[in-house]
């Protein structure tokens, strides 16, 4: 952590983190394991830790639990955004959405060409 003398108090957020995956298992969640290793890290919270299946309701009931749930700041979630018809999580928890963040999933696939390729399409 990084942190300058202009910069304000650090305040830690209570993170969910979410592997969507019909494969995944707590055994083999590499992506779930780095990105709750990665945010605990940096002083986070990992409040909440769940792998859920590419189903839609499933989805929806899991987000919607997360996100009525006061101990959780923030959903983070990896895994179902590529191209095969069982990736599903976009469409599946948009309805949830207060607000959309225009341009950041441009700005985020930008930054990832660099690292992943032609891989940055699937996210």
């Amino acid at each position: 952590m990084s942190r300058t003398a202009n910069d304000a108090e650090f305040i830690p957020t209570r993170v969910a983190v979410i592997t969507i995956s019909d494969s995944r298992t707590a055994e083999n969640d590499g992506s779930g394991d780095y990105l709750a290793d990665s945010l605990g890290a940096e002083g986070h919270l990992i409040a909440h830790r769940e792998i859920v299946k590419d189903d839609k309701y499933a989805l929806r009931a899991a987000f919607s639990a997360l996100i009525a749930d006061e101990n959780v700041d923030l959903i983070v979630s990896t895994g179902s955004t590529g191209l095969t018809g069982r990736d599903i999580a976009p469409e599946a928890i948009e309805p949830l959405f207060d607000k959309m963040i225009d341009g950041f999933g441009e700005l985020f696939r930008s930054a990832s060409l660099a690292d992943i390729g032609a891989a940055t399409i699937q996210s």
